[in-house]
């Protein structure tokens, strides 16, 4: 088979994650597909439907399953029935002092199926995925990215390494099987710096959204004298890291597909003074004691009014959220802080 670093950052290589049973996976992938059609068919249900009390119907049930769900998420521990944590591989103690290296874990593992013909999000792809940045630049991958951080002014994102002396390094928390709150386990992330790896802030991560906002939306704004610096990336590449793949899925936001390393939302309005799909762009992070989200949702810009436009990019609004406890689903958080926040600059 042919696997190529498209393939490893849209997760579709075929490689396995931390589960190395595939019936296992497989069981998985079938229990969240058919979780998936009862919280889609409300939907279905409201399009079919034309009459306003079907319609009205359609959203009390909705509504009613969100606030119960929400209800549940409130008064049950975070990680308490959270199976992905209780892969073994997640409490590895093992010191790597390669990417190359650490590819031992699974080198010899087969693929759970033809590269390209499904998705499997999977840490062990991106491992792969830095040993190919590490080959190609020449440099040790932690090398490289930390030269990276430190170009887009990203001097708080440093690696999760257990023997150095971080400022501000928070301690991490889990729940245990009694549902008490401890501390989280001692681990080497030394295996997957890039699926898992780095340490960041709030701060370093909005810097980091802000430039690929920046990076996206530079291309648009033409008629500035030439004052307007390029961006860290170029337009053209943001935006395909920004298009989804087919054959994607995501499991942390129902309305989105996998693109390049990117969970993405398109826009999508189907029927007039009815729901809303906006463009956004966002990705989740779960380590063993922490949690992270980062959601970017870009301005609709008028193309006519970009060049008398006082304002440069960047042009949206940025959310970030790090949780050092294990399990906190974050995204959905997220979306509506930015909404809000969207919603008062529309204001304005």
């Amino acid at each position: 088979v042919t696997i190529t670093t498209r393939l490893l950052v849209s997760h579709l290589s075929g490689i396995r994650h931390y589960e190395k049973d595939i019936t296992k996976v497989k069981e998985e992938k079938e229990k969240a597909n058919r979780a998936l059609k009862l919280t889609k068919s409300p939907q279905d249900k409201e399009q079919k439907e034309k009459e306003g009390k079907g319609i009205e119907k359609t959203d009390c049930v909705k509504q009613k399953k969100e606030h119960n769900s929400e209800t549940k998420s409130r008064n049950s521990k975070p990680g308490r029935n959270d199976k992905e944590f209780e892969q073994e591989e997640y409490y590895l103690k093992e010191k790597f002092e390669s990417v190359i290296e650490s590819l031992k874990i699974f080198k010899n593992d087969p693929l759970f199926f033809k590269p390209g013909d499904q998705f499997l999000y999977s840490t062990y792809g991106f491992t792969l995925l830095s040993a190919v940045v590490e080959r190609a630049s020449g440099q040790k991958f932690t090398d490289y990215m930390l030269k990276m951080f430190r170009d887009l002014d990203m001097l708080s994102t440093v690696l999760d390494d257990n023997e150095a002396m971080i400022y501000n390094r928070a301690r991490c928390y889990i729940y245990n099987k009694k549902g008490r709150l401890v501390n989280a386990p001692y681990v080497d992330n030394s295996y997957k710096w890039a699926g898992g790896g780095f340490l960041s802030s709030v701060g370093d991560l909005l810097k980091f959204g802000n430039a690929l906002l920046y990076s996206y939306q530079a291309g648009q704004f033409k008629n500035r004298n030439g004052k307007l610096l390029p961006g860290y990336l170029k337009p053209g590449t943001v935006a395909m890291m920004w298009t989804p793949v087919p054959k994607t899925e995501v499991s942390w936001d129902r309305d989105g597909k996998y693109a390049m390393a990117w969970a993405v939302v398109e826009k999508n309005q189907q029927y007039g003074c009815c729901r809303q799909q906006r463009h956004y762009a966002s990705h989740t992070g779960g380590a063993v004691g922490a949690s992270s989200v980062l959601l970017i949702l870009p301005e609709e810009l008028d193309p006519e009014a970009l060049g008398t436009w006082p304002v440069a990019p960047p042009r949206g609004v940025i959310v970030t959220i790090i949780c050092n406890m294990q399990s906190v689903s974050l995204n959905s958080t997220a979306l509506k802080i930015a909404k809000e926040f969207d919603k008062e600059k529309r204001a304005q």
